[in-house]
């Protein structure tokens, strides 16, 4: 393909108009390509779904233009984490308001182990829909193994296995770019590290990647890795590692290890990445934080219940367990169906209140359908660590979602912000650049989103413009339904999906289905 610059030479010695022919230029704006380089003062022009010059250059024709003067342009944030799976297939939701309001252009799904299975179906009715922001799909092993062994306890026969290695071949033919673990989750917690080498191997051949909430975050966090990165080791593929933390009190000061770890491994030549939302509090439900797995089942729980050894067992259990968060105060209620007055409070402060102990409340609330919380567990200090590592990108961890009386976490509404606004920009973290490419170039490397993620003549026009004095999350754990500010203009696709800072209500996104390319 001829450059800019090529074609200005070429017009010259056939006597044409001299110019870059667009419809948008963005004019006198900060450009961070996604490569980690230092910002440089330059011009922006689109054409179509294309970036067709970027730099200096002479514009013909009439095109939009956009006065980027003490604004910054970037690559549209890639999330490759989130739970966004079904939002994006309802009507309410599919915009995806709360992730552009963020600068995000792509999203992953399929995450955890979980969402849907059937790749070819799910990607046809992003498309078929419209969607606000791409969609790229990992097959979820928790779905697929769910969809073959039930909620089977135990490994797979033989028969079991080669069916759910026909379904990650299935969904990776049909689009997926790797395969996601959740195991911590049942049933993904039941299978062993052998079946999930044999199903990486499945990807590997089609060069994809496996992704994985390994198997514990907390004083379990360095085993975890080590097996994450020997199924990478043995299957032959990238690892990327998911939301990397050290969760819990107990786990405090194992995040330095834990990067050693990976830091090893990519020096002996491995891929391993990973992922971090930029808060101290993570969430998930509460039967993933604190309830045995032999127990997360009401029918199971009811019947150790009636017996009062198995019942005196579950109660020490419980508040050992309690005792790593805080004795329940770092356990905040998001949403609980059963008692909505409940949202925002803390299990401690409950358990008070009700004078009863917080592991008997634990009981009542998963009983009664069980909840999703906030968990305060990690250090500000290991965060900032671990979002200073150059293999750890942006990713949120959250989903669709829109304000309703829920007390979630804020990353849905603001991780990007947070990190670019916040810990860069204000508070001097990591460089902006470097905080810049976490979210654009390094995901887009790691998935291998072809001519995504960089601001490069012949991309994609994913694009973000944001104002650096005001690109901030707004978005708190007290009132988390808050959408960020600062981005003036979000394209997707070519197409203003935000215009001087207003919603279009455009859906430019769509499904981005990986081609497989056997090794």
């Amino acid at each position: 393909m001829l450059t800019s610059a090529w074609w200005l030479v070429v017009a010259l010695l056939v006597g044409q108009d001299v110019g870059v022919r667009a419809d948008v230029v963005i004019e006198n704006v900060e450009i961070h390509d996604g490569s980690g380089d230092a910002g440089r003062r330059g011009d922006l022009a689109i054409r179509g779904q294309r970036i067709v010059a970027v730099g200096r250059f002479e514009v013909a024709g009439e095109p939009r233009r956009i006065d980027g003067s003490g604004l910054i342009a970037a690559p549209g944030f890639i999330d490759l984490h989130t739970h966004c799976d079904r939002g994006l297939t309802k009507q309410a939701t599919r915009i995806n308001k709360n992730y552009l309001t963020q600068g995000v252009t792509t999203v992953v799904t399929g995450n955890c182990g979980g969402g849907p299975w059937d790749v070819e179906e799910f990607l046809n009715e992003v498309d078929a829909g419209g969607a606000g922001t791409h969609v790229a799909h990992l097959v979820p092993h928790g779905a697929v193994r769910s969809r073959i062994m039930g909620s089977a306890k135990r490994r797979p026969t033989p028969d079991e296995l080669e069916r759910m290695k026909q379904l990650v071949d299935d969904g990776m033919r049909n689009g997926a770019w790797g395969l996601s673990t959740g195991l911590i989750y049942t049933p993904g917690s039941y299978a062993d590290t052998a079946e999930l080498v044999e199903l990486s191997r499945v990807v590997s051949k089609h060069g994809g990647v496996y992704a994985s909430h390994i198997r514990g975050e907390g004083v379990e966090l360095l085993d975890a890795v080590r097996e994450a990165i020997e199924i990478g080791r043995q299957a032959d593929l990238p690892v990327h590692i998911s939301h990397f933390k050290a969760s819990g009190t107990p786990a405090w000061g194992l995040a330095a290890e834990a990067i050693r770890l990976i830091q090893e491994a990519r020096e002996s030549g491995l891929a391993v990445t990973a992922d971090q939302y930029p808060y101290v509090a993570s969430s998930t439900s509460l039967a993933a934080m604190v309830v045995p797995e032999a127990f997360r089942d009401k029918k199971r729980l009811t019947e150790a219940l009636a017996d009062p050894e198995q019942a005196a067992a579950l109660r020490e259990n419980l508040a050992d367990r309690l005792r790593a968060r805080s004795e329940g105060a770092a356990l905040v209620i998001a949403s609980y169906a059963a008692n909505r007055a409940w949202h925002g409070k803390n299990l401690a402060e409950l358990a008070r209140d009700k004078d009863c102990t917080v592991a008997d409340l634990v009981i009542e609330m998963q009983l009664n359908g069980g909840a999703k919380m906030v968990n305060f567990g990690m250090q500000e200090d290991e965060v900032r660590q671990i979002m200073q590592q150059a293999f750890v990108a942006t990713a949120s961890d959250g989903g669709t979602s829109v304000p309703d009386d829920t007390v979630p976490h804020p990353r849905s509404y603001g991780c990007f912000p947070r990190k670019i606004g916040r810990y860069a920009i204000q508070w001097n973290v990591v460089p902006l650049p470097a905080a810049i490419r976490s979210a654009t170039g390094l995901p887009a490397d790691i998935f291998g989103f072809l001519e995504r993620g960089y601001l490069r003549e012949g991309y994609v026009a994913d694009i973000v413009v944001f104002d650096p004095q005001t690109f901030r999350d707004t978005a708190t754990f007290e009132q988390p339904h808050q959408y960020s500010t600062g981005v003036r203009y979000l394209l997707v696709n070519g197409q203003l999906a935000i215009d001087d800072g207003k919603l279009t209500d455009c859906l430019a996104g769509r499904a981005l289905r990986y081609q497989s390319a056997p090794k």
